[in-house]
């Protein structure tokens, strides 16, 4: 357990003395040199580790070297050894990366090279208890189905090729997920809630993307239309906030409210154009709405 004090406001309100002050500062003085070491450390494995990549630059050089790294971080982390646990950390994440794209480039990206590069993440994710390579796993996961994002001068780009089958594929997976994290430990409970949380993000995506263009075939023949995926996202949601709130979800209505404005939106200036007199009266209604989700909190029992 980790706790942030003032020691110099407590040794000026007396809560503390003289003599607790100075060694409570010296155990902090402490703290921070070691916390600075596994950083530079750190620095220095991704150092060596990508001058050694440069230097034999093949893609099973960085699957050697990504595999080394992470079963290091990951000895380190099972030694129980607390002071190093930033850099096993670091040490893992590094390692699992560099190994992924390692694996991804040798085999050209191919579905079965994601497949596994999805299973390393996810087995290091929970080895390490990491939410973050948990959450690498299940996006790594969407790629298989053709999801990515990209970038060019100025401008960012989401890509969802299979709307359908990622609302199908990662509610599923979400659900699934959920009713697994109330039998488990609070570590891997932690770890089965984060993968259900970016399945429901994906899920929104997949819902984003059909509304604007629906689910088409190879040949670009509309199976579902964008209205229905449109509409089907907003009955969604719905079901997702009436849920939240019988089970006191805070993020999940959070969340449902963030994409119910995103559709709204979406769709409004879809079939309205984004003019003056369309985008204000957008606002409006999107202050009234907030208006009343503020008037239901307030009348909410305490």
């Amino acid at each position: 357990m980790k706790v942030t004090l003032d020691l110099d406001k407590l040794l000026s309100d007396g809560k503390i003395s003289e003599e607790e002050f100075t060694r409570l500062k010296v155990l902090s003085a402490e703290s921070t040199s070691l916390l600075a070491f596994n950083i530079l450390i750190g620095f220095g494995v991704i150092a060596v580790s990508g001058a050694t990549l440069a230097l034999v630059p093949a893609a099973t050089t960085a699957i050697g070297i990504g595999a080394f790294v992470l079963i290091a971080g990951l000895g380190l982390l099972n030694s129980n050894l607390s002071q190093w646990r930033l850099l096993a950390n670091i040490c893992v994440l590094t390692g699992s990366l560099m190994m992924g794209g390692g694996i991804i480039a040798e085999y050209r990206g191919a579905l079965e090279a994601i497949l596994v590069v999805s299973a390393v993440f996810a087995a290091a994710a929970v080895l390490a208890k990491s939410s973050l390579l948990t959450v690498l796993a299940v996006l790594m996961l969407s790629a298989s189905i053709g999801a990515r994002t990209g970038y060019f001068h100025a401008s960012y780009f989401l890509v969802i090729q299979e709307p359908l089958m990622t609302i199908v594929l990662f509610s599923l997976l979400a659900t699934g997920l959920y009713f697994l994290s109330q039998k488990l430990s609070s570590d891997f409970q932690r770890l089965a809630i984060v993968a259900s949380r970016t399945s429901v993000f994906l899920v929104n995506f997949g819902f984003w993307v059909g509304s604007l263009w629906g689910e088409r075939s190879a040949s670009r023949e509309i199976i579902v239309s964008d209205t229905v995926l449109a509409v089907a996202w907003a009955l969604a949601l719905l079901a997702a906030a009436v849920w939240a709130w019988k089970n006191n979800s805070r993020w999940m209505l959070n969340t449902t409210a963030v994409f119910a404005g995103i559709h709204f939106y979406t769709q409004w200036f879809e079939h309205l154009d984004v003019t003056p007199g369309s985008v204000l009266l957008a606002g409006l209604v999107t202050l009234g709405a907030g208006l009343w989700l503020r008037t239901l909190k307030k009348s909410e029992p305490s």
